[in-house]
């Protein structure tokens, strides 16, 4: 017998020379498979796509233009920029802005460093109540405390109408908490137990071996966080009775959502003459502001992307 017979397993996965290899449980794909999949994804890039535009436009369009669309505006004319140059000149959209901006940068970097030291105690099997502390933590997935009990605690602890109420309560999440701890779970014993040998105590051991080992987790989950407060407004709402501490999403929800003027004459701050621009329209405004309260995310989310994989998927398989 030659030594050179073919392995049928490896004829079978080879195709044709200059073709990628295909494993045997894989069909060839059809020629309608080839051209309909770009074509779906088109399709659903253009949903996604064309009402973020319409809005981007809209912002952007003088009186006259809204008033020759006769309300959004989908071809660009006589582009402008009063509109942001009015909300961004101080007011209530400016202060929302900043307020959102603090409340997000301060909740996420809290939220992440509570959510780290609770994961790593959780995933050391020796540690104290881990077994009670995990069932607690589960639990919550099942069980929420509702909106009165939630008004009662925040107003016991002398939080009403104070930044504190924004971050607090929703300090911590239990699903990013799981999924943490899954991702601790997955780094090696050896390398903790040799820190432990070399005199690392737990909190050395958290911020030299695991967490530079967990940037991906971490980066994925601070995405979440600070998604989740930029974008909150009902704690705002239950909470907060003085409107100068409004954040940007509950401005938006009053301006555009309940069709309410905005207080302190927000928006109406006319163009700066030195600017050559003339105030624009209120659906322009509403649009700037649907446009300031997106971009920021859209913004990053690109460069958290690529750790989705490795930092969640993973994770959650794990645990």
């Amino acid at each position: 017998m030659s030594s050179h017979a073919v392995n049928p397993a490896a004829a079978a996965t080879t195709g044709p020379p200059g073709r990628a290899e295909r494993p045997v449980w894989e069909e060839e794909p059809t020629r309608i498979s080839r051209v309909g999949k770009p074509v779906v994804l088109a399709i659903v890039f253009l949903i996604i796509a064309f009402p973020l535009y319409v809005v981007v436009v809209t912002s952007l369009s003088s009186t006259e233009a809204v008033t020759r669309a006769g309300g959004l505006v989908v071809v660009p004319r006589d582009l402008t920029v009063a509109a942001y140059v009015q909300l961004l000149s101080g007011g209530v959209v400016t202060r929302a802005l900043v307020i959102s901006t603090a409340i997000t940068a301060v909740g996420t970097a809290f939220s992440l460093l509570i959510t780290m030291l609770a994961a790593y105690g959780l995933s050391r099997p020796g540690s104290l109540w881990h077994r009670p502390l995990l069932f607690v933590v589960l639990l919550t997935f099942l069980f929420g405390p509702g909106i009165i009990p939630s008004y009662l605690l925040v107003n016991s602890l002398g939080l009403i109408d104070s930044y504190g109420s924004l971050i607090l309560p929703t300090a911590i999440s239990a699903f990013n908490l799981i999924v943490m701890r899954a991702f601790f779970m997955g780094i090696p014993n050896e390398l903790i137990d040799s820190a432990r040998i070399d005199g690392a105590g737990e909190f050395a051991v958290l911020t030299r071996i695991v967490m530079p080992l967990s940037k991906a987790v971490v980066a994925v989950v601070g995405l979440f966080y600070a998604v989740g407060y930029w974008n909150a407004f009902f704690n705002a709402m239950l909470y907060l009775n003085d409107n100068t501490k409004w954040p940007l999403q509950l401005v938006l929800r009053t301006y555009i959502v309940q069709q309410q003027a905005l207080p302190s004459g927000a928006g109406g701050v006319t163009a700066s003459p030195g600017l050559g621009l003339t105030p624009a329209p209120s659906l322009a405004i509403k649009m700037a502001i649907v446009v300031l309260a997106v971009v920021p995310v859209l913004l990053v989310y690109p460069f958290i992307q690529k750790h989705f994989t490795k930092g969640v998927i993973v994770g959650a398989v794990k645990g």
